[in-house]
């Protein structure tokens, strides 16, 4: 399979290259030539597959020669050994019809283990056969960061630097970060928020002049196509428990760089029966906005309670945007040409955009409120994020008839702020292996948000 950019003046490049490239050369982001598309026969046959035999068959498609089978299964198994729960992503019903998608069970308690073990494993395996030795190089608004740090510490052929905006996480994820003390590991708290850090990540992809002689960038962020093929399992995964491809499953999910979502978009592209895909979004509504309103203008971010979807450019939109406008890359390089500029979608493209999607706001009010009333009516506990995603559900929902699956992103002791808002007396204790977490030394560097500062540290630790 060939990987092309959604800006089309980029060269097409293999599953392998396009996992080490990252960002086109053109600014663009890869995207498959073609969707695999699995028929009802064949998803029905996928039922009762285990979570790592399910992810094979959704993964190998795209993955053509450049692994063989036993390789693919190898980087599965080693990616998801260090999750708790033997289900991986197990489902927890809260309501009629409504189901919790528990995403938190790998080693850093968000989602994103799910990408980035895999990803992890995927580098080092890539970098052992080129015998090549990268940077990777990364923005976070929280969970990217530590996910990704965990899947790379242990790779030997990777340095790898995070940019987390500065006092705009929680303190468990900056710690899940800072903490990790492996020499290939560098932290940096930038002092803006993360749409500065994402800005600068994608500024040292164009220009690349300061590493040393011989050494290259990857990117761990979702512009890594690796990433969103990771999530597109788990889709499969929820939807074949709750009756698909007999029945139509549908998915709720708090958005802030649109990754998440998308894979669930691709998961329907691929044949697996969902009507109603939801966008959740929290005060930095511009998904939202634009769904809604065809408003797309960039506002001030927020800082907000759910900080992991405190974002304000979404990359991987760019990424639908390709699809709803025919697959032209021409079209979107012009649409994007001026990022500050107010984006407009065509009438046409923006009624595509909303057969395809619903999308909902959600305050940092009515998120406390959420997480207080779903435990009192299931005894459930939710993070921030997630009680975003169950309330838009709750909200826009079209058929009660159809399961909904409200995707919980992330372990609601990353966030005890919001917790305790909700339910002032609640303690959440973190998981055992965690338990020392703040007793831990931190290592990071805080950095002005000025690209050559940051390319000055990151050029002197890799000598």
């Amino acid at each position: 399979m060939k990987f092309i950019s959604t800006r089309g003046r980029a060269p097409s490049l293999s599953f392998a290259d396009t996992v080490l490239t990252g960002l086109a050369s053109d600014g663009g982001l890869y995207v498959p030539e073609s969707l695999p598309k699995f028929s009802c026969e064949e998803i029905a046959e996928m039922a009762g597959l285990d979570y790592r035999e399910l992810a094979f068959r959704i993964i190998q498609p795209f993955v053509g020669d450049d692994l063989s089978d036993d390789e693919l299964r190898g980087i599965i198994e080693r990616a998801y050994s260090s999750f708790r729960h033997s289900a991986i992503a197990p489902l927890v019903q809260t309501d009629s019809n409504e189901w919790i998608l528990e995403l938190f069970h790998g080693p850093t308690l968000a989602f994103k283990d799910f990408a980035l073990q895999f990803l992890g494993q995927l580098f080092d395996h890539l970098l052992k056969k080129r015998d090549e030795r990268v940077v990777v190089m990364g923005a976070t608004s929280g969970d990217t960061g530590s996910a990704a740090i965990e899947g790379c510490r242990h790779c030997d052929n990777i340095d790898i630097f995070i940019l987390h905006p500065h006092n705009r996480v929680s303190e468990v994820q900056r710690r899940q970060m800072t903490t990790v003390l492996s020499d290939n590991v560098f932290n940096i708290a930038l002092e803006g928020n993360f749409d500065d850090c994402q800005n600068m990540v994608k500024a040292s992809f164009a220009d690349q002049s300061f590493l040393p002689d011989g050494r290259r960038l990857v990117a761990v962020n979702s512009i890594n196509w690796a990433r969103i093929m990771a999530q597109i399992v788990y889709y499969f995964y929820a939807a074949l428990r709750l009756g698909a491809p007999q029945k139509t499953v549908n998915f709720s999910v708090p958005t802030g760089n649109f990754g998440d979502i998308f894979a669930g978009y691709l998961a329907r592209q691929m044949g697996l029966p969902i009507d109603q895909l939801v966008i959740a979004t929290n005060a930095n509504d511009i998904l939202h906005r634009c769904i809604s309103d065809n408003d797309h203008s960039p506002k001030p971010l927020v800082h907000s309670l759910s900080p992991s979807m405190d974002i304000m450019v979404s990359s991987n939109f760019e990424r639908l945007l390709f699809d709803l406008y025919g697959r032209d890359g021409n079209a979107v390089a012009e649409l994007l040409a001026d990022r500050s500029a107010p984006m407009q979608l065509d009438e046409a493209i923006l009624g595509k955009a909303r057969e395809l999607f619903s999308s909902y706001r959600v305050d940092d009010t009515r998120t406390v409120e959420t997480i207080r009333e779903l435990h009192e009516q299931a005894e459930y506990l939710l993070d921030p994020h997630t009680a975003i995603g169950v309330e838009a559900a709750r909200r826009v929902r079209k058929s009660t008839e159809q399961p909904m699956v409200c995707l919980s992103t992330a372990h609601p002791a990353k966030f005890p702020e919001a917790v305790a808002r909700a339910l002032p007396t609640h303690e959440i204790p973190l998981p055992a292996y965690m338990q020392d977490l703040f007793q831990r030394e931190e290592r990071m560097k805080v950095l002005p948000n000025d690209l050559q500062q940051v390319h000055d540290f990151m050029a002197t630790a890799l000598k």
